[in-house]
């Protein structure tokens, strides 16, 4: 009994570090596609996992520069349906509202602020959910956060 306790718990964690998403240019879900990888509280560049290529890393709501996780190196704020700038949660620092599959910009939900749209696997631009606006294909689950911060114009 102790070993199968073992073996699943070292097969589970070959697991977790194997869990990962990946985001793909427009239609496409080829190797050279790729933007961005997902490995736990991780993102970076391409088909990456090296440590020079991190992006961001999120922890608590917090996308920080890099590997960081140092308050000036916070560059977005998760609260609920709302993204900020930097460490802010201040309405007039608002960059994206959330809603229904919708990324809309600043504090509006106005048909015309629609900055993208989520069905499916795919990001498309605006309000559209056309095959010629679509912007990325999502390999595995991501927030919508993550989709706002990585695709969004800022």
């Amino acid at each position: 009994m102790k070993y199968i306790l073992i073996t699943w718990i070292v097969l589970a964690s070959f697991a977790d570090i194997s869990a990962q998403t990946r985001i793909y240019s427009g239609h496409s879900s080829n190797y050279s596609d790729c933007l961005f990888t997902i490995r736990g509280d991780k993102v970076y560049e391409g088909n990456s996992g090296n440590y020079s290529d991190c992006v961001y890393t999120i922890k608590d709501g917090k996308y920080y520069l890099g590997n960081s996780t140092n308050y000036s190196d916070c560059r977005f704020t998760v609260r609920g349906e709302k993204i900020y700038r930097s460490n802010s949660t201040n309405y007039s620092d608002c960059l994206f509202t959330m809603v229904d599959g919708k990324i809309y910009k600043g504090n509006s939900t106005n048909y015309s602020d629609c900055l993208l749209t989520v069905k499916g696997n795919k990001v498309y631009r605006g309000n559209s959910a056309n095959y010629s606006d679509c912007l990325a294909t999502v390999e595995g689950i991501v927030k919508y956060a993550t989709i706002a911060v990585l695709i969004g114009p800022y």
